[in-house]
């Protein structure tokens, strides 16, 4: 049977045990706090958070996204990060000289792109921006999609989980924080990586999931193209 990180209710009282509360909790008395969400509770030495399971993205400063390109207008690309609120890129935020009118050259509607969020206005639409190392329109590949809040699941601690992904299966991955993942690769490669995905977002919340990925992908191997094994 696997073991199961501890789930709480939105207004459970959380015992801190010496840590500091960080994301999903709030303060619910004199020296309590308490379950903002229904999620998962997460502790370490120093923090305690409560990662919800489901809910919308709500974009941050910093933030690396994959958007989709819904309309162009004279001087910017409107895109779709899945967030509540409207996402703009404008043509000074983009690592190209272009004129305005003249947008659907470098990127049309329905394209993706890996952007970073350069700021939030006072009426909550996010201006991105392509101008840092490794942001682009992401050409090929295949979109996923799960719910953001599992999005640091998918990548594992310092990155383990999505290198594993990537090296077992031979594909390219981006995740972005809104919860779009673009994979590249053979489609059978795609197919395994996007198995294995699936099951990180529906076992988020169990123990040893990291180990079960891998003894997972290791069974698959004679089934991914370029492994004669």
């Amino acid at each position: 049977m696997m073991k199961v990180r501890e789930i709480v209710l939105p207004g459970d009282q959380i015992d801190l045990q010496g840590a500091k509360a960080r994301y999903g909790l709030y303060k619910c008395g004199e020296g309590q706090f308490c379950s903002e969400y229904f999620g998962v509770l997460q502790k370490s030495e120093q923090f305690v958070d409560v990662v919800p399971f489901n809910g919308a993205y709500m974009p941050r400063r910093g933030d690396k996204v994959i958007g989709k390109v819904i309309e162009i207008g004279p001087s910017m690309w409107i895109t779709d990060i899945s967030a509540p609120y409207t996402s703009l890129l404008h043509i000074n935020d983009v690592p190209w000289r272009t004129n305005a009118g003249d947008l659907k050259r470098y990127i049309n509607t329905g394209d993706y792109i890996y952007a970073k969020v350069l700021s939030i206005n006072e009426i909550n639409e996010s201006w991105l921006t392509l101008k840092d190392v490794g942001l682009r329109k992401l050409e090929g590949g295949t979109i996923v999609s799960i719910p953001s809040p599992k999005v640091p699941r998918i990548i594992g601690k310092g990155g383990t989980m999505v290198n594993m992904i990537k090296d077992e299966t031979g594909t390219r991955i981006v995740v972005g924080q809104n919860g779009l993942i673009w994979i590249d690769g053979p489609p059978e490669n795609v197919m395994l990586a996007i198995s294995a995905i699936e099951i990180v977002k529906n076992e988020a919340h169990t123990i040893g999931l990291t180990d079960r990925i891998a003894e997972y992908l290791k069974s698959k191997k004679g089934e991914i193209s370029g492994n004669s094994k």
